[in-house]
């Protein structure tokens, strides 16, 4: 099992480009990152478009050729971003989501774009929301830019195993020299917050202190893997994570979470703030599935438990 953990740093990054505006910053991003993970780049465009919903549009659709020379339009720009990196590419037929669904249960990483920004639909489009929920590796959404400044915020959630989803927050945040604000989202049923002095009627405090306390337990093993990294701790209520996940996304070069059983951090990422962002440039979104093995670079093969992955 050891052996199969490790080997999943030899798997490739997977970037799925669909020839909107946007997926030439998707596919250096994606490069970027397979630098930093020292991978090969797979790129993948899904020929042809076979969407007939009620936003298909009426243009002609692209052939064949089209979709190859896309590839080659793309695969000449990652190796110019860099030159020393082992660049393929695939040209497939089907459907995009599920092809892409595919190639992450053999990708370290699979990278893709929002839509273009429309005001009737959702930042997101179907496929990318649709990998949010079933990629068997994590995603990394690009969501119109990529900022050089500003923390990494991780967000944890009580109910769901974080192992992994802090490890790739921690080693993002080591790669790139950045602070790490960890965002711990909690909510205990029957409890408000008191709107005058604290009272041990209402059983918030003992809640507040509980989930402080597994913040910090969470926290304490990657903070001792990762010396360097300022970690900054920040409690929320279930009533503010809205707010807040808005304001990291615009402040933030790297937004962190897990899928989780429920999705409901992802839903609210592509969901509802969806609208609120979608005329402003947003960081882009690390999304991290239940299972995925804690592995980084900087624990030199350890894996979250503490034994070798060699």
């Amino acid at each position: 099992m050891d052996s199969a953990v490790w080997s999943k740093r030899n798997l490739p990054v997977v970037v799925g480009i669909d020839g909107s505006r946007s997926h030439p910053g998707t596919v250096d991003l994606a490069v970027d990152q397979a630098v930093r993970h020292r991978a090969p780049l797979l790129i993948v465009h899904v020929w042809p478009g076979r969407y007939s919903g009620s936003f298909r549009t009426h243009d002609a659709l692209p052939t064949e050729d089209d979709g190859r020379h896309l590839l080659e339009l793309a695969a000449r720009r990652a190796r110019h971003r860099a030159g020393n990196l082992t660049v393929s590419t695939e040209l497939a037929a089907g459907s995009v989501s599920q092809i892409l669904t595919a190639r992450s249960e053999s990708a370290r990483l699979v990278v893709v774009g929002h839509r273009d920004a429309m005001p009737a639909r959702a930042s997101w489009g179907s496929t990318t929301a649709y990998l949010a929920h079933h990629a068997g590796s994590p995603l990394l959404v690009n969501r119109g830019t990529v900022p050089e400044h500003g923390p990494v915020v991780l967000a944890v959630s009580a109910r769901e195993p974080v192992t992994a989803t802090v490890g790739e927050a921690f080693e993002e945040a080591a790669s790139t020299d950045s602070k790490l604000v960890a965002v711990h989202v909690w909510n205990q049923t029957g409890t408000r917050p008191p709107t005058g002095s604290l009272t041990t009627g209402t059983g918030y405090g003992e809640a507040r202190r509980e989930a402080e306390r597994h913040l910090a337990e969470v926290l304490a093993g990657w903070s001792w893997r990762y010396p360097d990294v300022e970690v900054e701790r920040l409690l929320l209520h279930d009533l503010d994570i809205g707010y807040t996940l808005e304001r990291a996304s615009r402040r933030g070069r790297l937004l962190v979470a897990g899928m989780g059983r429920s999705g409901r951090f992802v839903e609210l990422i592509y969901g509802s703030l969806g609208t609120t962002l979608m005329r402003q440039a947003a960081c882009p979104v690390l999304l991290v599935p239940i299972g995925w093995p804690a592995v980084t670079a900087a624990s030199g093969g350890v894996t979250a438990d503490g034994r070798s992955g060699r």
